[in-house]
């Protein structure tokens, strides 16, 4: 057998095996937290690598938002009325922290596991009005396990009014360092 047969047989038996754990996606409906003019989506769809490792592609799509960048985070609690009640950064586990910073701290959080929270995501890049984003991580999953978005309380997406300055060090720890305010909030729903 040659390496050329080797490698085309290998691709051939992985295949059905991704075929198997991918597929599942999620859906997360954003509306403005103070401003109704604010709307968009994201979709989420987990794939699973030829290691067996878990990805979930994240892209969103929100009109209404002020031009600039804004910080976009994967929150603990899938709530949004108000959206203060969607929690911390997504951060299960043991050493998990979700609080980074919040608008209406007097001292910054101590909480230096940020920008490497599980929910932790890039920033959302609006020009005219429209924002897209298109983003993979290992970080989270939708399916079942110590990562999945679908604990018992579920998850939301937040887009917040500032950019992500992804501050990671004691002295980086600004007030409103990982996005400020929330701006937009969606409850992340598993699709059927």
């Amino acid at each position: 057998m040659t390496a050329v047969s080797k490698l085309l047989l290998a691709c051939a038996l992985a295949v059905p095996a991704l075929a198997a754990a991918d597929g599942l996606t999620a859906v997360a409906e954003l509306k403005g937290c103070t401003n109704a003019a604010i709307t968009g989506q994201a979709m989420l769809v987990e794939q699973v690598t030829a290691e067996g490792i878990k990805e979930v592609t994240v892209e969103l799509r929100v009109k209404g938002l002020p031009d600039g960048k804004h910080a976009v985070h994967i929150h603990e609690v899938g709530s949004c009325e108000p959206c203060a009640a969607a929690g911390g950064h997504h951060d299960p586990g043991p050493a998990g922290q979700p609080r980074p910073d919040t608008t209406s701290d007097t001292v910054p959080a101590t909480d230096i596991n940020h920008p490497f929270h599980m929910g932790d995501l890039i920033n959302l890049d609006v020009k005219d009005g429209v924002g897209t984003l298109r983003h993979t991580t290992s970080r989270v999953t939708l399916a079942p396990g110590r990562l999945s978005l679908f604990d018992a309380d579920g998850s939301a997406i937040i887009v917040h009014a500032q950019p992500d300055t992804y501050c990671d060090e004691e002295s980086d720890l600004k007030k409103g360092c990982a996005g400020g305010a929330r701006e937009a909030c969606g409850i992340i729903k598993l699709n059927k």
